[in-house]
């Protein structure tokens, strides 16, 4: 908790205006994240998330915990993660449209650092059995951004899924309970911020008598994952036609960031105690509960493929939006949705290997209008390309270093959608047809020990 006394004069109306701004400005805030929208290091974005369940590097922690097993050497991986949004939206006309600089709507872009560790427990434990613990943590802009928060209204629309997420931070770990199962756990943290402001103002905005209070406390949810190798499961340790097959469930729970603001206001003389009370609750960054099942298999030491299969309950969202201040009045409606991937991995050389992977995500929104919020969002097919070099004796390091690059593009299909505004004088007040595409460029290094 922070408390600040007095504010500089003017600070209530500094702070209202921002207010406002945030609601009225063309913002783009967005119910997508780093994870979920592209994938955490560039082998999850170059196979499209489609081997992420069967990652062994520490990103296994978010997909499914479980296979963190499978490399048993610990690891300390530096990743960088930039995407590029071009999101169009073509205006059709309509009673009122808005004055646009082209058909740009968005061209943001997302910029995130990525530091992760993991490690065999075993070695600080009296038990034999190993135990891998990881931890991953993200910030946005490379670094510099960590709670960066925007929830908006927007009169030229736009997109729900894409925007920055400043704050990534999981936790967990994975062992072998049997003989070719392994189950893992990990904490997905997000934070949950409420801020108080009393004040006493004259009419020009000058103040006395300030309390500002801010307190942000940590909100976890559940990341569970299984894998089954049926060769171990089947053959033991022989030979046979499993070998090489593995299966993978997956559950992550909702996640969301959230924002609540109290501020009460008195003027003397002209509003009394308990003054103008403006209260504003809202999310931002929300995903939903999400059910995997992933199947693997290794046809030999150089090739191996996978597919994955999620299952995002979005419907949920609807309820959420009711309680948001900021979107109440939206109304929009969301459909629970199945997004298939598939990948492939071949070691082309001794330590190198390429990884490509196509998913196909169908839009959540059913609704083709939101007042006052305008969220677009389309079907989009997603390709990715990347790969892997392995140093094994890198100068001065004692154990071998692992560069990975990957690429992957978000190929958005045209939609139209009705803007409309409370303050329009006729709904809709325009038509526009949206699409665009999405490029995110990713890197790492893996230090292994």
């Amino acid at each position: 908790m922070f408390g600040l006394s007095p504010l500089r004069r003017g600070g209530i109306a500094a702070l209202s205006l921002s207010v406002a701004a945030s609601i009225a400005s063309p913002a783009f805030a967005a119910m997508g994240n780093t994870a979920s929208s592209y994938g955490l290091f560039p082998g999850d974005v170059a196979s499209a998330q489609a081997l992420s369940m069967f990652n062994p590097q520490a990103s296994a922690l978010y997909y499914n915990p479980s296979y963190l097993i499978k490399d048993p050497r610990g690891e300390l991986t530096i990743g960088f993660l930039h995407a590029e949004q071009e999101l169009d939206g073509r205006s059709l006309g309509g009673a009122a449209p808005a004055t646009r600089d082209g058909n740009l709507l968005d061209d943001s872009r997302s910029q995130q650092q990525l530091i992760a560790l993991k490690t065999d427990l075993s070695s600080i434990t009296k038990f034999e059995h190993p135990i891998y613990f990881a931890i991953i943590a993200g910030v946005e802009k490379y670094g510099k951004e960590m709670l960066s928060f925007n929830s908006t209204t927007s009169m030229g629309g736009q997109y729900m899924e894409y925007g920055r997420q400043p704050l990534f931070l999981n936790i967990g770990g994975g062992t072998e309970l049997l003989h070719g199962i392994a189950v893992g756990a990990s904490a997905h943290v997000s934070l949950r911020s409420d801020a108080k402001l009393v004040a006493s103002s004259n009419l020009a905005g000058e103040t006395q008598y300030e309390t500002l209070e801010v307190n942000a406390k940590p909100v976890i949810r559940p990341v569970l994952g299984v894998t089954l190798d049926w060769g171990k499961l089947i053959c033991g340790k022989g030979d046979c036609i499993t070998d090489g097959l593995e299966t993978a469930f997956a559950f992550r729970g909702h996640t969301e960031a959230r924002t609540s603001v109290d501020s009460r206001i008195t003027i003397p003389g002209t509003v009394p105690s308990p003054g103008i009370a403006l209260l504003i609750d809202t999310v931002d960054s929300y995903q939903p509960d999400i059910y995997s099942a992933g199947l693997q298999y290794r046809f030999n030491d150089r090739l191996r493929a996978g597919v994955t299969v999620e299952r995002q309950n979005w419907s949920d969202l609807m309820e959420v939006l009711e309680d948001d201040t900021v979107k109440d009045q939206a109304d929009i409606r969301f459909k629970d949705i199945t997004v298939p991937r598939v990948g492939v991995e071949w070691s082309a050389l001794k330590n190198v290997s390429l990884t490509a992977g196509v998913a196909f995500r169908e839009s959540p929104m059913e609704s083709d209008r939101s007042l006052d919020v305008n969220y677009l969002d389309a079907d989009k097919t997603i390709y990715g390309v990347g790969g892997s070099w392995t140093i094994e004796q890198p100068p001065i390091l004692a154990y071998p270093m692992r560069v990975d690059f990957g690429y992957q593009f978000h190929d958005i299909d045209e939609r139209k959608f009705d803007l409309t505004s409370d303050r329009a004088p006729v709904n809709p007040y325009e038509t526009i047809e949206t699409g665009g595409e999405v490029h995110v460029f990713s890197g790492s290094v893996t230090l292994k020990f």
